[in-house]
């Protein structure tokens, strides 16, 4: 079995009338980030790293911001989508850590909602997933509350073939016969 581990960042201005989505949780506050598609920092992160992870480029190079499809698209189209890619190459993830970057809104108090909504899309336990909020210290754009940022790394595996598997199950009844 191998594996591989992938980095994602994202970063979005905030804005009077717009929605704010994090990690596909919809939070009351009076700005939303914004974007070409809802702007989910956090799964555009969270995307980024599994793509990164499979070698496979970054939500850029996939949901590129040109494209009309993408138009105020729900981020979590692009994970999974993402997850679909990754599933035919034989990768699934293992594990999850986030950090978001927020002077406002303090989201202590959703955090495990969004926890609980990752492990939901990325089919893992919520012991799987790590949700961290840091604010800027008001300090630099997010410090300021003029923008959102995150940070994600997630753990992927290759799952062996039904025949591999079968094979190595073999090898190791011979090995201890």
């Amino acid at each position: 079995m191998s594996f591989r581990v992938g980095s994602g960042h994202d970063t979005h201005r905030l804005a009077e009338g717009r929605p704010l989505v994090l990690g596909g949780v919809r939070i009351d506050h009076p700005k939303g980030l914004v974007g070409h598609s809802d702007a989910d920092a956090v799964l555009h992160a969270v995307t980024d790293a599994l793509l990164g992870a499979a070698g496979l480029g970054d939500i850029g190079d996939l949901y590129p911001d040109t494209d009309p499809r993408w138009k105020d698209a729900d981020s979590r189209l692009f994970l999974t989508e993402t997850l679909v890619r990754l599933n035919q190459l034989g990768w699934r993830p293992v594990n999850l850590d986030v950090t978001v970057f927020a002077q406002e809104p303090k989201l202590g108090p959703v955090k495990a909602a969004i926890r609980d909504n990752l492990a939901g899309l990325l089919g893992l336990p919520a012991g799987a997933v790590n949700v961290k909020a840091k604010t800027g210290e008001r300090v630099g754009h997010i410090g300021r509350g003029e923008a959102i940022g995150c940070h994600a790394v997630v753990l992927i595996e290759k799952q062996d073939s039904p025949q591999r598997h079968r094979e190595h199950r073999e090898e190791k009844n011979r090995d201890q016969s």
